[in-house]
């Protein structure tokens, strides 16, 4: 018997609403609805249709826009820093390369300053490769304006996102040089592995205690960090696959809120550390996601 086209693609489904929408919850919803809408067209209407993967594709990016759209007014209300909801992911995710930056933090926190059309385009035609036609059609534009649209897409993204031209390999021993300076209180062990001009991005959305602006500068971040050993000696720094790269888990602390932390490396060393601390964004944070092209 015949797979279902909607669980064959499921895992592309929901990669295309995460990475236009940074929230896994939303995500979830949005291929729901999309199941929802295939099921109801019926066994006859389904197998009428001549390219499912590119049907269901047309109708998730559809509902995720109507979603970014209505999700406008929330960010906006946001307390403090807004960052991506983490996901767990397969260690595997990080051998396509392609995927693993597309749901990188590196490059979803760059997709939140296109429009809802720009990222659409940017998300269907450059992760997944999707022909401008095809596009046209799912952002009710000409295949002319697509094309524009897609390259200024584009600019804003080379010129906005870090470098992250680094193995799999490097990403992991950079890391794991950082953990275990982090859990040592070891200060030089942190100047040593972080960038002079890192950032340290923090989301606890207004219910879990978390810096309210960017800190910049190695110094600054480090001896931000340096205290956790002493502050929450019961705490444990897990390492674990989030966003496609090695990441961190942080749990036991003494308020009570997880951390999920993702990382940005570039030339040997972290430029970006990204930690969310809003207990509404770690629910799913212990089940791994499958995410595909």
């Amino acid at each position: 018997m015949t797979e279902d086209p909607f669980v064959t693609h499921r895992g592309l489904l929901f990669t295309v609403a995460y990475d236009m929408l940074g929230s896994a919850a939303d995500a979830e919803d949005v291929v729901q609805e999309t199941w929802l809408r295939w099921d109801a067209i019926g066994a006859d209407g389904r197998a009428e249709v001549r390219a499912p993967r590119a049907f269901l594709v047309r109708m998730v990016t559809r509902k995720t826009l109507d979603r970014l759209r209505s999700n406008a007014r929330r960010r906006e209300e946001y307390v403090g820093e807004w960052l991506p909801e983490p996901l767990l992911t397969a260690p595997d995710v990080a051998d396509d390369v392609e995927l693993a930056e597309s749901v990188s933090f590196a490059m979803l926190t760059v997709l939140e300053t296109l429009t809802p059309t720009e990222r659409a385009v940017f998300v269907l035609r450059e992760v997944f490769d999707l022909p401008y036609g095809e596009i046209a059609e799912v952002v009710d534009k000409s295949a002319a304006a697509v094309r524009q649209i897609g390259h200024r897409a584009r600019e804003h993204v080379a010129a906005r996102r870090p470098r992250m031209e680094v193995s799999r390999g490097e990403q992991q021993e950079v890391v794991e040089r950082f953990l275990a300076a982090v859990t040592g209180g070891d200060l030089q062990g942190l100047l040593d592995v972080l960038a002079p001009d890192v950032v340290l991005v923090a989301d606890g959305g207004g219910v879990a205690q978390a810096v309210v602006n960017p800190v910049v500068g190695a110094k600054k971040v480090a001896n931000l960090l340096r205290p956790f050993a002493r502050l929450a000696p019961g705490a444990e720094i897990l390492p674990v696959p989030l966003n496609g790269a090695l990441g961190a888990l942080i749990v036991g602390t003494d308020d009570g809120h997880d951390t999920a932390v993702t990382f940005a490396v570039d030339e040997g060393r972290i430029s970006r550390i990204y930690a969310v601390r809003n207990p509404a964004k770690l629910g799913r944070i212990d089940v791994e996601t499958t995410v595909s092209r």
